[in-house]
């Protein structure tokens, strides 16, 4: 185990900041339990010559818990349903960055 990956570990065990997920390959396979670390930056796109504020959302999730992950998959947080738009590895393959729409 790398120092990364024992990073990654320790940060998704947190309970102040890692959280509970159900992740489903293809919006609707079979459930996987999963944790992740969830933030939720606001992006500012322009349209018409004016500022468009939109919510989004970022996870982290570790690659030893899901090696695969692409377009169209989904994650549950409480009552919240997330589906990946794009997934992204870190340099060091230890963790996806992945960015949903609600």
């Amino acid at each position: 185990m790398t120092a990364f990956t024992a990073a990654m570990a320790a940060l998704l065990a947190d309970p102040h900041l890692g959280a509970a997920a159900i992740y489903r390959q293809g919006g609707s396979g079979p459930p996987v339990p999963v944790r992740v670390l969830r933030s939720s930056p606001d992006r500012v796109a322009g349209a018409f010559d004016s500022g468009l504020l939109q919510a989004t959302d970022v996870l982290s999730v570790a690659i030893a818990a899901l090696p695969d992950l692409a377009p169209g998959d989904s994650f549950a947080l409480g009552a919240a349903l997330l589906t990946v738009t794009a997934a992204e590895r870190d340099a060091t393959g230890t963790a996806w960055r992945v960015l949903c729409q609600r």
